[in-house]
């Protein structure tokens, strides 16, 4: 089996695992005025470090909040944010930041969309690496129900930070290191697809996403 069959078979897989019930909206609202110093109005982010959170799956931003509770996703900021949250808190935020619109990003004029645009829609077969769009759709909107998230517009600094955050997971296995590295992607789809990223691709590819819409 190819590694887009297996991808669509873990896709079914997860749309039955990553359904949730659906937040109050209007009470995610509500609590939404203390993520707002970091992640802006509405989710819309103005510091490239801190992620836009605007029109993100649902499902997806529920999971993260959880991960970030339990210590599956690490940081200090958001462990101490979430710390107070209830499931019914989080479930309403999910609710509320992905019925925003997200802002339009744009990639740096000096950065290597082509070799983005390359990565992101073809992938490398040589090396294993499977084209980003097969599970974040062509123009990065993501599969909400699987739990894939969205990428468009997002900023080229945060996603580069994830990107390599994945790839540590192989090179600490390699150096025996415990460099903080993420670990909670779905079925560890993202730590295989890093593994033989070089930082020159994993920015193209950052690059490509901030001005895909």
């Amino acid at each position: 089996m190819n590694k887009l069959a297996l991808i669509f078979t873990a896709t079914l897989a997860l749309v039955s695992t990553n359904t949730i019930a659906a937040g109050d909206a209007a009470k995610g609202k509500a609590l939404s005025a203390t993520c707002t110093a970091c992640h802006g109005v509405n989710g819309n982010s103005m510091v490239p470090t801190f992620p836009k959170l605007s029109g993100q799956g649902e499902s997806y931003l529920f999971k993260q909040l959880k991960d970030f509770k339990s210590g599956a996703r690490k940081d200090g900021l958001m462990a101490g944010i979430v710390a107070g949250l209830s499931v019914d808190d989080m479930s309403n935020l999910s609710a509320h930041f992905s019925k925003q619109a997200m802002t339009q990003g744009v990639a740096s004029k000096t950065a290597n969309i082509a070799l983005g645009e390359r990565l992101y829609r073809g992938g490398d077969r040589t090396r294993g690496i499977t084209a980003c769009m097969a599970c974040h759709g062509a123009k990065g909107a993501g599969i909400p129900s699987a739990g894939f998230p969205a990428l468009a517009s997002q900023h080229a600094t945060y996603t580069s930070k994830q990107l390599k955050d994945f790839r540590q997971v192989s090179i600490n296995l390699q150096i025996e290191s415990t460099t903080t590295s993420r670990t909670n992607d779905n079925r560890k789809m993202m730590i295989a697809f890093t593994k033989s990223l070089t930082n020159t691709e994993i920015d193209a590819l950052a690059q490509y996403i901030a001005g895909l819409h």
